[in-house]
């Protein structure tokens, strides 16, 4: 389902948030502080953060604040937690950047609902839909990519980075991907893998869509990274 960052320094709220979490299939990683927040999110992206507002040191709106001014954790969708329920409150907390904002108390069901919410307009990637693009057809639950119409697809063999890889491509497609943003979205922030490693998984990638003729809807961005493209060879530069 997707990593989840719970920042909250009430344990009894931390651990009943975790725990409903973990049950709905989430990997959940909890701070109890803004300094322990930020250590977590320097070590591993997550694909969400529930920030509480109120926290030891800085503040969740603060967090909330140096996440989006940061080009590295500027998409991380953030939910915010708070007992202050004043429209003034409401608006600090959207306009420091949060996606949704929840007041205490609240139940298990709503955040998760909330949550699903969130995913599905900021990281679709994370969710199990399936995504189309021209004849091609990626869907996560089945791990299964196919090409074709109708009766006439033909089902193709990539392994599960390049599925991880065109996963990411196809859910935001035209947009160029710098090699060190794949390598974020693709392999979990590991900082440790050198950005030449995405080249050898787009190669991959376009010999498994070959077989159908496919191979051309991953295009180089000559200085930039890659994209994907429905229609290959209409504006780009080409799967060289």
């Amino acid at each position: 389902m997707g990593r989840v960052l719970v920042v909250e320094d009430e344990p009894a709220i931390a651990e009943l948030i975790a725990l409903n979490l973990r049950h709905q299939g989430f990997e959940v990683v909890v701070a109890a502080d803004a300094e322990a927040a930020q250590a977590q999110i320097d070590r591993v992206l997550p694909d969400l953060v529930v920030l509480d507002w109120m926290l030891p040191g800085a503040s969740g709106v603060q967090l909330a604040r140096r996440w989006r001014a940061d080009p590295r954790t500027r998409e991380v969708p953030l939910i915010m937690l708070t007992a202050r329920a004043a429209e003034a409150d409401t608006i600090a907390g959207l306009d420091a950047g949060a996606d949704d904002y929840l007041t205490k108390p609240f139940s298990p069901g709503e955040l998760q609902a909330r949550i699903r919410a969130v995913l599905r307009r900021r990281a679709p990637s994370a969710l199990d839909l399936p995504v189309e693009a021209g004849a091609l057809r990626l869907d996560p639950g089945s791990r299964r990519v196919s090409h074709g119409s109708g009766g006439a697809r033909v089902e193709l063999k990539v392994g599960p980075t390049e599925f991880r890889l065109l996963h990411v491509l196809m859910s935001h497609p035209e947009r160029v991907h710098t090699r060190s943003q794949l390598l974020n979205r693709v392999w979990g922030d590991h900082v440790f893998i050198e950005e030449r490693t995405v080249d050898v998984h787009v190669k991959r990638l376009r010999e498994a869509l070959a077989p159908a003729g496919a191979q051309g809807m991953v295009e180089t961005v000559r200085g930039a990274g890659y994209r994907f493209v429905a229609q290959p060879g209409a504006d780009g530069e080409g799967a060289a």
